[in-house]
C-alpha cells in the first residue's frame, strides 16, 4: 500500500529529512488532501481511487480510532506532502502470515503526486519522506520498534527499489487479503523487514544522519537495546546455573513481586517443589540484585532475565545500575575463586559470548534466522511426496542447526572463540548459516598416519571425499613442484586454520614441502553447533569432516590431537559393533554415526619437543558418517540442542513439536526416551559403555514431529568404558574403571543434570507438562529397561542404581572458572570432575511405608 514518484527534474535543493514531520492525522481536516493523493493515478496501489471524499474521512477515523493502527499527516518545510500508516503486524493484515516478533512495527506509506509542471517539482522528495518515515518507525521518540515491517505489491517497481535502498529485505511473497477498510482488494505482496541496523548501513539511513553508526567494517549488532537484552539473558543465566552449582544462595524475598510472562501460573503443574514464581535477592559487596524466579527438581533455576534489578548500596540509599553479566562475574568473584590469572580469560569468554547473544538476536530480528513457525514447518512437514529427498531432509536439517542461539545451556560463557575477528565471526560461526570450503594440503606420508575404519581403503576414502577433477587437480599441483603425488596424504584444513595458523605456526613444514597447500575444495560446507565439524551441504549424503581449530572456545583449544586420531576408527568399529550387534539397541532404534576415517600430521617441530603442547592438536581431521542417508522420507534430522531452544519472542521448539504432534504430552515424552534415554541405560548397564550425551552430540529422527530414534556422535574423543571387560587392541585408551555410584553419573550428571533438567523447566514453566509428571514418565522407562532385563538390574546394593535417593553433584561451571584454559585432563577425565555435595535424584523410589 506504497505509491511513491521520483522527480524528472532538479532545479531546486534536494529536500532534507529534517524538513520532513509527521503528526496524527485529523481525519476532518485532513480528508480533503489525502483524497486528492488517493485518486491521481499514481496512487493506484492503494486501491481506492473510488472513494468519494466523506469515504476517505471515514476510512481516516476508523484508522485513528483502531487500537492497533495509527495514521499520519507529513508534511515538507510544514506543507502537506504525504501520508502514512502504522500498525501492530501481528494484529492488523499480517496475522495469519507473518511471524511477528517484539519490536514489529507495520508502515504503510502514501506520498503525494508530483506537480504537472517538472519545475515546481523537488528533487530528493521521496528519498527524504521515506528515510524520515523509517527513522519514526524505529526511533524511540516515534513508533520505537526494533524492526518495520511492509507488504508492497510485487509489480510496485518504484516502491521495490526505495525499499532496497531504505534496508528492507524481502523474505517471502504472500497473499493478502485487505478487507479492514474501504479499499479492501487482494494482492501478491513482498513481505520485507528493515532493523534498525539494516537501515542505518543504507543509503537512505545515512541520508537520515544514521550512516555515522554504520559501515561494513562496524559491528551493528553491538547497539545499546540488543546488549540490554543479551546482558540480562546471560546474567539471568549465570544466577541460575551458579546458584544450581551452589557457588552462591539467593535468599527468598519476603514481599511479592510482579514476574515477566514466561513465570506465570502452570496448568498441569502438581509438583511439590517450589515452582511458584518469587522473588529473591542476592546480596554481594557493596551490590544488591533481585530477581524473580522459580525453581525445580535438581535445584534448577528459571530467572527471569527481564526482572533482574542491581543496586549499589551506599549511605544516601540504593542506587540503581544497569545489568552487565561482566561485571557481576567480577562481582562474583571472591566467590567463584577465578585464578587471578585467568580472570581476564574468563571474562573475555563471556565477552565474545555476550557478542554472540547480540549478533544472534539481531539476526532474529531481522528475518535471517528461522523462528521456531518455520523451524516447526521444516521439521513437521504438511505433506510427504516424491520430492522429500535426501536434499530436503538435509537442508531442514541445517536450517534447524543453524538457528540454534545457546549452546551448551550449563555453561554460561559458552560461545568464547577466542581468535575469530568480527568477518571471522560472520563467515564461520555456526549460527551464521553460512557455507565453506575447507582447504586441503597434502602432508609428506612418512610424516602423516592415516588411520581407516574397518573395509576402508586409502582409495575409497578419497574417492568418496573428493571428486575425480579433484584428484587430478592435486596430484597435477604436486606433480608441477616436482614432488610425487604418491608420496602425501590429502589432509582437509578449516580455513580458518590455513589463514592463521598453517603458514605462519608451521611456515617451515610449508617451505620445505613436507605440507603443501593444495587450495580449496570444491564442495560446500555447513558449520555445526560442535564449531569443528562440518556438514557437507553440497553431497549431503558424504561423510561430516572435523579439523583442528585452534580459537580458545568453552574451556578448551579446540585442536584434533593426531595421537588420539590414530586409534579413533578403531574405537568406533568397536563402539559401533558393540550397538548394532545388541537386540535391545537395536529395537530401540539407536545407532552411531562411526568415524570412519582420521589423518594427523606429525612432522613438525613441535611433536619433537620434550613437552606436550596445544601445538601437536593444530594439524589432523576425522571423517564421520553423515545420518541423512539414514532417513527416509516423512522422516527429519535435528539436533538434540533444538530441543531445549526458544526463539526471539520465547517459544519453545519442543512445546510447539509436542503440540503439533497431536498426542498426549506424556506419550510425546515417552518416545523422546525410549529412543534417548532407554539405550543409554542399556549400554551403561549392559556394556559399561558411557557417551558424552548432551545436545549437539546427538542427531534425532522425528516423524509428525515425535522423536522416534537417535544417532550418537562424536564417539572417539568421548566414549569411555567404564569397567574392566575385554576389549580389543587399539580400544583399551577408553577404558576408565570407577565404581557403580561414578559409573550412574554418566546418566544422573550428563542426561538427567545436563538435559533433561532443562527440558523439564521449559515444559512446565510452558505449562505442557508439569515435573512431576515429567519425572514419572523417566522413572518410569527406566524401570522398563529394568523390567526387560533383570539380569542388568540392581540388587543387593551392587550395580548401576538410577532410582538412588540421591547422586553427586558434579558442576560444570566450577571445572571451567577453575582452569579456563583447559577444564579437564581428557586423558583422565574422571579424577577431574568437581563436585559441591549431593543432590536429591528426582526418579528416586518411593520411600517405603
Amino acid at each position: 500500500m506504497t505509491a511513491l514518484t521520483e522527480p524528472t527534474t532538479a532545479r531546486t535543493a534536494r529536500v532534507a529529512p529534517d524538513a520532513v514531520t509527521l503528526e496524527p492525522v485529523d481525519p476532518a481536516h485532513d480528508a480533503a488532501a489525502v483524497h486528492a493523493w488517493l485518486t491521481h493515478p499514481a496512487s493506484a496501489f492503494w486501491h481506492m481511487g473510488h472513494l468519494s471524499p466523506a469515504e476517505v474521512r471515514d476510512y481516516l477515523a476508523e484508522v485513528a480510532d483502531h487500537p492497533d493502527q495509527d495514521g499520519w499527516l507529513g508534511r515538507v518545510d510544514g506543507a502537506p506532502a504525504f501520508y502514512a500508516e502504522t500498525y501492530d503486524p501481528a494484529r492488523v493484515l499480517l496475522a495469519d502470515v507473518h511471524d511477528a516478533v517484539p519490536g514489529d512495527v507495520g508502515m504503510h506509506l502514501l506520498v503525494a503526486p508530483p506537480p504537472d509542471d517538472p519545475a515546481d517539482r523537488r528533487p530528493g522528495l521521496t528519498d527524504a519522506v521515506m528515510a524520515a518515515v523509517v527513522r519514526f518507525c524505529l526511533a524511540p521518540e516515534g513508533r520505537g520498534g526494533a524492526r518495520v515491517v511492509v507488504e508492497p505489491d510485487v509489480r510496485n517497481r518504484a516502491i521495490a527499489a526505495k525499499n532496497a535502498a531504505a534496508g528492507f529485505r524481502v523474505l517471502r511473497e504472500v497473499e493478502l487479503v485487505d478487507d479492514d477498510g474501504p479499499g479492501d482488494h487482494t494482492k501478491r505482496a513482498a513481505l520485507s523487514v528493515c532493523t534498525r541496523d539494516a537501515f542505518a548501513a543504507s543509503p537512505l539511513g545515512a541520508l537520515a544522519g544514521l550512516g555515522d553508526d554504520a559501515g561494513p567494517g562496524l559491528a551493528p549488532h553491538l547497539r545499546p537495546d540488543l546488549a540490554e537484552h543479551a546482558h540480562r539473558h546471560l546474567a539471568a543465566k549465570a544466577l541460575a546455573e551458579l546458584a544450581h552449582e551452589r557457588l552462591f544462595r539467593p535468599e527468598p524475598e519476603r514481599c511479592e513481586r510482579a514476574f515477566g510472562p514466561h513465570l506465570g501460573p502452570n496448568e498441569g503443574q502438581t509438583s511439590a517443589h517450589n515452582t511458584a514464581a518469587r522473588g529473591y535477592v542476592l546480596a554481594l559487596d557493596g551490590v544488591t540484585y533481585r530477581f524473580a524466579a522459580r525453581t525445580f527438581a535438581l535445584e534448577h533455576w528459571v530467572v527471569d532475565p527481564a526482572s533482574i534489578t542491581r543496586f549499589a548500596r551506599s549511605g544516601d540509599g540504593d542506587v540503581e545500575l544497569p545489568v552487565d553479566v561482566l561485571e557481576l562475574v567480577a562481582e562474583l568473584q571472591p566467590l567463584l575463586r577465578i585464578p587471578d590469572d585467568l580472570v581476564a580469560t574468563y571474562l573475555e569468554e563471556l565477552s565474545s559470548t555476550l557478542a554472540a547473544a547480540c549478533a544472534k538476536r539481531e539476526r532474529e530480528l531481522s528475518g535471517a534466522s528461522p523462528q521456531v513457525p518455520e523451524l516447526l514447518s521444516d521439521l513437521v512437514p504438511g505433506s510427504i511426496d516424491d520430492t522429500d529427498d535426501d536434499r530436503r531432509r538435509a537442508d531442514a536439517f541445517q536450517a534447524t542447526e543453524a538457528a540454534m542461539t545457546e549452546g551448551h545451556p550449563g555453561f554460561v560463557a559458552n560461545n568464547g572463540r577466542i581468535g575469530f575477528s568480527l568477518d571471522d565471526y560472520r563467515a564461520y560461526a555456526p549460527e551464521r548459516g553460512e557455507r565453506l570450503r575447507l582447504v586441503w594440503l597434502a602432508a609428506r606420508r612418512e610424516h602423516a598416519h592415516l588411520a581407516l575404519g574397518e573395509g576402508l581403503t586409502e582409495q575409497e576414502l578419497y574417492g568418496g571425499e573428493l571428486s575425480g577433477a579433484e584428484r587430478v587437480a592435486f596430484a597435477g599441483r604436486l606433480a608441477a613442484r616436482g614432488l610425487d603425488p604418491a608420496d602425501y596424504l590429502y589432509l582437509p584444513v578449516h580455513p580458518w586454520q590455513w589463514q592463521h595458523r598453517v603458514p605462519i605456526t608451521f611456515a617451515a613444514d610449508v617451505a620445505r614441502g613436507d605440507l603443501v597447500p593444495l587450495g580449496p575444495g570444491a564442495d560446500e560446507y555447513q558449520p555445526q553447533q560442535s564449531i569443528r565439524t562440518m556438514f557437507d551441504r553440497t553431497r549431503p549424503e558424504r561423510h561430516y569432516v572435523k579439523v583442528a581449530l585452534a580459537i580458545q572456545n568453552m574451556g578448551f583449544l579446540r585442536g584434533l590431537s593426531p595421537a588420539y586420531m590414530r586409534a579413533t576408527p578403531a574405537i568406533n568399529d568397536w563402539v559401533a559393533g558393540v550397538v548394532d550387534g545388541d537386540p535391545a539397541l537395536r529395537d530401540a532404534g539407536f545407532g552411531v554415526l562411526r568415524e570412519r576415517a582420521s589423518i594427523g600430521y606429525t612432522g613438525d617441530v613441535y611433536h619433537r619437543t620434550a613437552r606436550p603442547s596445544a601445538h601437536r592438536k593444530m594439524l589432523a581431521a576425522l571423517w564421520r558418517e553423515s545420518p541423512v542417508p539414514r532417513t527416509a522420507p516423512g522422516e527429519r534430522l535435528a539436533t538434540m540442542a533444538s530441543l531445549l531452544h526458544r526463539d526471539a519472542s520465547g517459544r519453545s521448539l519442543a512445546t510447539a513439536l509436542v503440540r503439533e504432534s497431536g498426542i498426549a504430552p506424556e506419550a510425546w515424552l515417552r518416545a523422546y526416551l525410549d529412543a534417548y534415554l532407554y539405550p543409554l541405560v542399556h549400554c551403561l548397564r549392559a556394556h559399561d559403555l558411557a557417551f558424552m550425551p548432551h545436545g549437539e552430540n546427538l542427531v534425532l529422527v522425528l516423524r509428525d514431529g515425535v522423536v522416534t530414534r537417535a544417532f550418537m556422535k562424536d564417539i572417539g574423543e568421548e566414549v569411555a568404558v567404564l569397567g574392566d571387560r575385554a576389549l580389543p587392541a587399539g580400544v583399551e585408551r577408553v577404558r576408565s574403571v570407577v565404581d557403580d555410584d561414578e559409573k550412574a553419573l554418566a546418566i544422573f550428571t550428563d542426561v538427567f543434570d545436563g538435559v533433561l533438567r532443562h527440558l523439564a523447566g521449559i515444559l512446565a514453566v510452558d505449562g505442557v507438562l508439569g515435573e512431576d509428571r515429567f519425572w514419572a514418565v523417566v522413572a518410569d522407562v527406566i524401570d522398563r529397561h529394568g523390567a526387560e532385563h533383570p539380569d542388568l538390574a540392581p540388587r543387593g546394593g551392587r550395580g548401576v542404581d538410577l532410582r538412588a535417593e540421591r547422586f553427586a553433584h558434579s558442576c560444570l561451571n566450577r571445572l571451567q572458572l577453575r582452569n579456563t584454559l583447559q577444564m579437564v585432563d581428557l586423558t583422565d577425565q574422571s579424577a577431574s570432575l568437581l563436585y559441591a555435595g549431593t543432590m536429591a535424584n528426582p526418579v528416586a523410589r518411593p520411600e517405603a511405608p
